[in-house]
């Protein structure tokens, strides 16, 4: 049987290893894993985002000037129509700059859905040891643990 956690790197991982050690359990494999190291795009695509969008204040800034456009448009030449336009085009624009400069220039970091995974651990066990091996990764802060049959067992 084979179980995989995945830690942080702490002293937790290294005590959760060394009582595996200490029930008599050998084969033990640890991979680290590398962190992303390029930034992430600015603009999604349909097939990935990254939850943080550029048009939020720009639709509540054009809603906003269209209203006081169009209120104004009233008494102003060009009339209520175009000056909602211009109110709301210009308040896009205004808000999508602020959203621009706040995450592009003063490098907001972004939000990282839930923990990441920053080392699997791979345990090579008996079947009647694998409930105990489990219990001694959740009881060292285990991220995520799986227990997996070997091909030759029943």
């Amino acid at each position: 049987m084979q179980v995989f956690a995945t830690f942080d790197h702490s002293p937790y991982l290294e005590q959760a290893i060394r009582n595996l050690e200490k029930q008599g359990i050998k084969d033990i494999f640890a991979v680290p894993l590398d962190n992303r190291t390029e930034d992430l795009k600015m603009f999604d695509s349909i097939h990935s985002s990254d939850g943080i969008t550029l048009i939020n204040k720009g639709m509540v800034l054009a809603v906003m000037f269209s209203v006081l456009g169009a209120s104004r448009g009233f008494i102003l030449e060009w009339g209520p129509i175009y000056w909602g336009l211009i109110g709301a085009g210009s308040g896009f624009l205004l808000g999508f700059i602020i959203d621009l400069v706040l995450v592009k220039i003063k490098n907001i970091k972004r939000p990282l859905k839930g923990k990441k995974s920053e080392v699997i651990l791979i345990i090579e066990c008996k079947e009647e040891e694998g409930k105990q091996v489990e219990t001694i990764l959740w009881d060292h802060l285990a991220l995520g643990v799986a227990r997996v049959k070997g091909s030759g067992e029943e």
